[in-house]
């Protein structure tokens, strides 16, 4: 029977779920998955029990494609380095350029010559010289995809003012539109600095907390995010 496991992706830091059929596979185990850009590196960070496989749908979940050995680990440290010695350089021409971008990833393929320049911008721009000094250094297709904010913090991840990884870093795989009509909804301060994320947009949360009743929010405790509504309600009772 194929057991689920967590899975962290190195390059990118995230953690998501994956199944094996592998009976040897433990936590810090190296695994090899598939991605979009061919194959990438992950370390196991824990596997579940026969309870859990038992009760989840898990052949929707993707299967690894088989455990890491030397040659892979080599591979993926050179690949790595690779990817930041592309991302000083592309920097440094952007710098050179004047071009007002904002570099965020680069993320090398590992099934063709290929690579994809992530970056921010407030406009469009022209990036066609950027373009052939990278294809000119690296001998390979270059392909400047250019991000929203609200993907940058998806991308690069941190702890939100609940104290809590990003949402959009750690299970929403979807960034739904979010409107100031679902904070005043619930109640909430309007405040800017309270109903927004790191993004500088307003929170992911305001969206699936206001379809699960929203959250109550005391006029003097207003820094409490998400806390429990029936607790609460109970101890105003006593």
């Amino acid at each position: 029977m194929d057991k689920v496991i967590l899975v962290k992706i190195e390059s990118r830091k995230d953690l998501l779920h994956f199944r094996t059929h592998e009976t040897d596979i433990k936590p810090e185990d190296c695994v090899i998955i598939q991605s979009i850009t061919g194959e990438e590196l992950g370390k196991v960070v824990k596997y579940f029990g026969e309870t859990f496989n038992c009760t989840k749908g898990i052949p929707a979940i993707p299967e690894i494609l088989r455990k890491a050995d030397n040659r892979d680990i080599e591979n993926f440290t050179k690949k790595e380095r690779d990817e930041r010695r592309a991302h000083e350089y592309c920097q440094n021409r952007i710098k050179d350029r004047e071009i007002p971008i904002k570099l965020v990833r680069v993320t090398f393929f590992t099934t063709e010559k290929k690579a994809i320049f992530y970056f921010t911008s407030e406009g469009r721009i022209d990036f066609r010289d950027l373009v052939k000094d990278l294809a000119k250094k690296f001998r390979m297709r270059i392909e400047m995809r250019q991000i929203g904010i609200r993907d940058e913090a998806k991308m690069i991840g941190g702890v939100g003012i609940c104290g809590r990884q990003l949402c959009c870093k750690t299970f929403l795989n979807n960034l739904e539109p979010i409107t100031l009509q679902m904070a005043k909804k619930q109640n909430l301060n309007l405040n800017p600095v309270k109903i927004s994320g790191m993004c500088g947009r307003l929170m992911c949360c305001l969206s699936y907390e206001e379809d699960e009743g929203g959250r109550i929010v005391i006029e003097d405790q207003d820094e409490r995010v998400g806390y429990d509504e029936e607790e609460d309600l109970a101890e105003d009772k006593k």
